[in-house]
Order: structure tokens, then C-alpha cells, then sequence
């Protein structure tokens, strides 16, 4: 069964895994959004109660 030897699929495992390890998360983190959130301001809004029709 060519399906067990490990030689060839060890390499492939490991190159893979180095490829994901090394290459991909500088690629990843260096993505930046469109639109930056902006912080809101500390103070909360002043919100009315809702008058509800039927009570």
C-alpha cells in the first residue's frame, strides 16, 4: 500500500505547515480596512422613553 509510506507526505505535511507558518501571516497581518473604526465618545446619549400607543 503506497497509501502508508510516509516518506513522500512527511515532506509535503512539513513543507505545507512551513508554508502556512512562515509566508502566510506577515500576508495576513499586513492587511488594513478600508474605513478605521473611530472611537465614540465616553459620554452615553440621552434617550427619551418610547410612549407606546396601546398602553
Amino acid at each position: 500500500m503506497p497509501q502508508l509510506n510516509p516518506t513522500p507526505w512527511l515532506a509535503i505535511f512539513v513543507f505545507s505547515w512551513f508554508v502556512f507558518l512562515t509566508i502566510v501571516p506577515p500576508k495576513v497581518m499586513a492587511h488594513r480596512f478600508p474605513n478605521e473604526p473611530t472611537l465614540l465618545s465616553a459620554e452615553k446619549p440621552v434617550t427619551e422613553p418610547w410612549t407606546w400607543p396601546w398602553y
